[in-house]
């Protein structure tokens, strides 16, 4: 059984975090939340350890992790090269959901990596995520706390659905904020690029780097610089279809859709959102999982209103769910 320890989120209790931060120590697997959503947490130099939560996850070893350090001063035994804009980027944005792709050092291991030459680090920002990281003093590799391809755990509950039993313990601080993860900030080439988008936005990160990009599909096939750039991805059981388009073209498509799909007598779930981006964001797994367990045949959606930056990552993570299944409307 996985032991699951319930912290107040704003001030976690120390005992419990002494005892988490114990296990990831001794090589042990704590789901904690972040701001994001929880993350796995194991010991990032523990070669043996990193092995076991791909296992837990059924993660492909061609996808790498995110290693989560206390502060900036801990990246020094993880990267080879560290630009200039490194210390800037950390001032505005850290601790929170900006994750940095950098040039890796030797000591990381390739597990973490999937052997590629770079590594992928943040600060997060919860303060149960804060305490525990301070508490291990080690750096911890934490992808979310799922099984692989499901939609991110945003509340303890859903860590449980998916790896009670396969994981040593949880660390219940209540549902995360943010609700996707974080932006993925590549820095490790020839100019800046965002491989996944998040709650920083370009439009945020264009304050430092002007010239900053988002990089176009990913290839299919091989290491990932990045987690999230897999076609297939944060899916429910359920096939999902996305409708993109004018907002009556999709209305009406989507109509009609769902009145078939009924009239066929299949369970349909839709999802419609409104103008508030930031809600949806926070409640979008949630929302997946929720029709999970209400046994529905198909989902529709359609993509949210471009309100700000944040409706990018939205759309992005609706994408990859719907795994190719896109209906353009006109």
């Amino acid at each position: 059984m996985t032991t699951v320890l319930r912290l107040t989120p704003d001030r976690p209790e120390r005992d419990l975090i002494a005892s988490a931060a114990a296990c990831l120590r001794q090589g042990g697997l704590v789901a904690f939340p972040t701001e994001t959503v929880y993350g796995l947490g194991v010991a990032a130099m523990d070669a043996p350890a990193v092995r076991r939560l791909f296992a837990a996850k059924g993660r492909p070893a061609d996808d790498p992790l995110i290693v989560h350090v206390a502060d900036r001063g801990a990246l020094g035994p993880l990267v080879a090269v560290c630009p200039p804009i490194v210390d800037a980027l950390a001032a505005r944005f850290w601790p929170g959901p900006l994750t940095l792709v950098l040039r890796r050092s030797a000591l990381v291991p390739d597990e973490v990596t999937a052997g590629l030459d770079t590594v992928a680090v943040r600060v997060p920002a919860h303060p149960v995520a804060r305490a525990l990281l301070a508490a291990a003093g080690i750096p911890v590799a934490a992808p979310s706390a799922n099984l692989f391809s499901r939609p991110s755990p945003t509340q303890a509950a859903h860590v449980l659905e998916d790896l009670d039993g396969r994981i040593d313990m949880v660390l219940d601080g209540g549902p995360t904020q943010v609700g996707v993860e974080s932006t993925v900030l590549d820095l490790s080439g020839d100019g800046p690029q965002v491989l996944r988008p998040g709650a920083i936005t370009l439009e945020m990160l264009r304050e430092l780097l002007p010239h900053v990009r988002l990089r176009g599909d990913a290839p299919a096939d091989g290491p990932q610089r990045s987690p999230g750039l897999l076609l297939r991805h944060y899916s429910p059981r359920a096939p999902l279809t996305l409708y993109e388009g004018a907002p009556e073209a999709v209305i009406a498509r989507m109509r009609t859709d769902v009145e078939t799909a009924r009239a066929e007598g299949r369970r349909v779930g839709v999802l419609v959102p409104d103008d508030d981006v930031a809600a949806l964001a926070a409640r979008l797994y949630a929302t997946l999982r929720e029709f999970d367990s209400a046994g529905v045949d198909e989902i529709f959606a359609r993509l949210p209103p471009a309100t700000d930056g944040l409706s990018a990552a939205v759309a992005d993570r609706l994408r990859r769910a719907a795994a190719g299944r896109v209906v353009r409307c006109v």
